[in-house]
């Protein structure tokens, strides 16, 4: 199990929002925040409530703009150019 107290409240929110977002890929996480694809998942489940969790999982599960492996080649990007 990965020790995420080395992580703020405002970190973990944000892992969990980008977590919840259809087009930001784990990889993204792990350039931010250092989390693996296991550890978001062990962090959303620990983080939020089990009904939550179990929709989220569902969603997610290959989905192909969650894994950068399966995404259109043309997709080199973490954000989209408006975001920042």
């Amino acid at each position: 199990m990965a020790d995420f107290n080395n992580l703020s409240q405002s970190d973990k929110s944000r892992i969990i929002e980008m977590a919840w977002e259809d087009r930001t890929p784990f990889d993204a996480i792990e350039f931010q925040f250092g989390l693996t694809e296991d550890e978001t998942i062990e962090l959303m489940r620990t983080e939020m409530k089990r009904s939550s969790f179990k929709m989220w999982r569902e969603r997610v599960s290959g989905r192909d703009t969650k894994h950068r492996k399966k995404r259109k080649e043309d997709v080199k990007r973490f954000v989209s150019p408006n975001q920042y």
